[in-house]
């Protein structure tokens, strides 16, 4: 796993079990985190939106609810930022795969949109294969300048 920016420390390094129960607890712990460093309310609904969307990728898509599969779930913070982490131990993903959301075809179906919407939501997302499998998403916000 990579390492957080310098400066930050991590205020959270947990594994989830694969179920939704998780993806409330992540949005939770998340919101909280970003709180206390001091992000505006409106940017904390928008950081636990897109950490909901990759956890349920992570639960649903990745794990498929195994009881028998976890997610690493970490949360690094500094003072202008934060930065979550999350592994699941799937199959992989790839990106490059998935059909675009925004095409006509596309529109009307109910799945697809969520890397769209944390693309959106987030500063930085990047996703990279899990070591040693499985697929890892890495999201970063920084605090918005005062006056923006």
């Amino acid at each position: 796993m990579g390492s957080f920016d310098r400066g930050s420390v991590v205020a959270l390094d947990t594994f989830l079990e694969s179920s939704l129960e998780s993806v409330d607890q992540a949005e939770e712990k998340v919101g909280s985190i970003a709180q206390s460093i001091g992000f505006p309310e409106e940017e904390v609904f928008r950081l636990g939106m897109a950490v909901r969307e990759a956890m349920v990728n992570a639960v649903v898509h990745g794990n498929r609810y195994s009881a028998n599969k976890r997610v690493h779930f970490v949360v690094g913070r500094s003072d202008r930022a934060i930065e979550i982490r999350i592994i699941d131990e799937g199959v992989g993903f790839h990106p490059e795969s998935q059909p675009d959301p925004t095409a006509e075809e596309n529109l009307l179906k109910q799945s697809g949109r969520g890397i769209m919407l944390i693309r959106a939501f987030v500063d930085e997302f990047v996703i990279l294969p899990g070591q040693p499998g499985g697929t890892e998403v890495v999201l970063r916000k920084v605090l918005p300048s005062e006056g923006t």
